[in-house]
């Protein structure tokens, strides 16, 4: 049953009123959170397209600013104080509802296997937690007028609470008022709304390219050349990882970045343009997708060309990424955890319908450095028996 009692009505009111363009988020942007006004994913990878030079200008000096000084936007909570234990296919929590609450999660398609896993993680709240989950995508992959009109039949079906990930953080604006304005509680996952919802969670990008490229710098004793395949321009996720990336590598002298181009989060992509790099830059010790599958691209064109020394690196823990890591072939991927990242959206979502228990913060990023997701040869094996996150849409 949703709480529509004229306390939660009048806070939401004000929550709306007293609304901050941007998340805070390592993906939030000034005109929306993408740094663009037409946001599209791609089906190879969980990214968002964009349109528009003022947006993409906007969207990258905003990503900038708030990526400055690390995850000074983002409310980090020790792990010890999460409602959940764990990540990936080791996450439970102990939040029970006390009502059938109705939890709706949207989507932005049902092609991308993280996208899959997300709402697998959702329907494994319900059924751990006692709630009614109910999962929804467009059925034109990454449609965010489609989720829009989601919004708004789940609105008529009486949720008490809506989880999307959106497809485009303006577009998705005018289906999140409506739901907020009836007294439904909203959370984004991973790409949030232009404005505040309740709760937006999943990984901050800021960190985790950080993260992955100190781990490179480290192996490779703080000096060499390395290429980076960023994500889609204008795009503000793929804008803060980058950030990460270059912040990290800055801090060492002797490595330089000879080249930084966008691969669109695709391994095709990835692929043609290392081997387009590489005809120019031949001494490279190391090579960052901003993706697993741009990584996975650039892999093979380092294997065509017969440069097998050379330290590689993604994002996402994906199937194919975890095998190249656990057969040398990868240095390593970070495990960006959809289906940990559905988990926790609803034990935020339950405690507050139980008690109004408020979270932390308005973006918590999950899972964080502390939780140990970075995977290479030393942890794979760990990763792919127990916790990796494609085991439970297998």
């Amino acid at each position: 049953m949703r709480k529509k009692t004229l306390l939660s009505i009048l806070l939401t009111a004000v929550l709306v009123g007293t609304l901050v363009t941007g998340c805070g988020s390592s993906e939030q942007a000034s005109s929306n959170g993408d740094g663009s006004d037409a946001a599209q994913t791609t089906a190879d990878a969980d990214t968002e397209e964009s349109s528009g030079e003022s947006a993409e200008e906007a969207g990258q000096e905003e990503a900038k600013t708030e990526s400055s000084g690390g995850l000074s936007s983002a409310t980090i909570v020790p792990v010890a104080d999460l409602p959940v234990q764990g990540i990936g296919a080791k996450v439970t929590s102990d939040v029970k509802a006390n009502e059938d609450y109705k939890i709706g999660y949207i989507a932005k398609n049902t092609t991308n296997p993280y996208m899959i896993a997300q709402a697998e993680g959702v329907k494994k709240a319900g059924a751990d937690m006692g709630f009614t989950a109910v999962t929804q995508a467009p059925s034109t992959a990454d449609s965010v007028e489609e989720q829009v009109k989601i919004m708004e039949d789940m609105i008529q079906q009486e949720m008490d609470v809506i989880i999307v990930h959106c497809a485009d953080s303006n577009g998705i604006m005018p289906g999140v008022r409506k739901a907020q304005d009836a007294g439904i509680i909203v959370l984004t996952i991973g790409t949030p709304g232009s404005e505040d919802t309740f709760l937006r969670t999943g990984v901050d990008y800021y960190e985790t390219g950080y993260t992955i490229a100190k781990e490179m710098a480290e192996a490779l004793g703080g000096k060499g050349n390395i290429i980076v395949l960023e994500g889609p321009p204008g795009a503000a996720n793929a804008i803060e990882r980058l950030n990460g990336i270059q912040d990290a590598l800055a801090e060492y002298a002797e490595i330089e970045i000879v080249a930084s181009q966008t691969a669109n989060f695709k391994r095709t992509e990835g692929m043609s343009v290392t081997e387009n790099l590489l005809q120019k830059y031949t001494d490279v010790q190391g090579v960052i997708g901003c993706n697993d599958e741009s990584a996975l691209g650039g892999l093979q064109a380092l294997k065509a060309a017969g440069m097998t020394d050379v330290l590689v690196a993604g994002f996402d823990g994906s199937v194919d990424a975890t095998n190249a890591v656990e057969s040398g072939e990868m240095f390593a991927t970070y495990n960006t955890d959809p289906y940990g990242s559905g988990y926790i959206a609803c034990a935020y979502a339950v405690n507050y319908l139980n008690d109004g228990t408020e979270p932390e913060g308005k973006f918590i990023p999950f899972p964080t450095a502390e939780a140990k997701p970075v995977i290479t040869s030393d942890t794979v094996k760990d990763y792919m028996d127990n916790v990796a996150w494609w085991k439970m849409v297998q």
